[in-house]
């Protein structure tokens, strides 16, 4: 690679140490190498959220003392709360991972649930539990924002 032109990965991939998908001329989307991507990704992120997860169990029992202080015992449950919420949503996260495993055993990954069409790898890179196309999610955020007076 010539200097000063480095790739750079970022975010999901990055986090399971994986580069960009190189599609190669006419291939066909969502192959067994594509699926294999994303199963990857998918499964790399996964493990890492059940790690904090771990984390945040043994964290809270090693922390956890009953402080004479009522303010610092009121930090230290307001900091338990927050991170309980954080893992609720990680709970969450993970749940919708293994959807999106699933949804790829089932060979049903990477078209849009509303409209058919394909997702598009660098979208799923970006967001693999995405199940919506850029223009369908759109779409579904002003109806939302309208709805909701936002």
């Amino acid at each position: 690679m010539p200097q000063g032109k480095e790739k750079k990965t970022h975010g999901i991939l990055a986090l399971a140490g994986l580069e960009p998908y190189q599609e190669k001329q006419g291939e066909e989307y969502m192959n067994d190498a594509q699926r294999a991507h994303f199963r990857r990704i998918l499964e790399e992120w996964r493990r890492q959220l059940r790690q904090e997860v771990d984390r945040t169990v043994h964290h809270m029992k090693d922390e956890a003392a009953n402080f004479p202080d009522p303010v610092d015992r009121a930090a230290q449950e307001e900091e338990f709360s927050i991170e309980l919420r954080t893992r609720d949503r990680e709970r969450k996260l993970i749940k919708k991972i293994e959807k999106t495993l699933q949804k790829i055993e089932d060979d049903d990954f990477g078209f849009c649930d509303s409209c058919g069409i394909e997702i598009g790898i660098r979208r799923l890179e970006a967001r693999p539990t995405a199940d919506l196309c850029v223009d369908c999610k759109t779409l579904a955020e002003m109806k939302e924002k309208q709805m909701t007076g936002a």
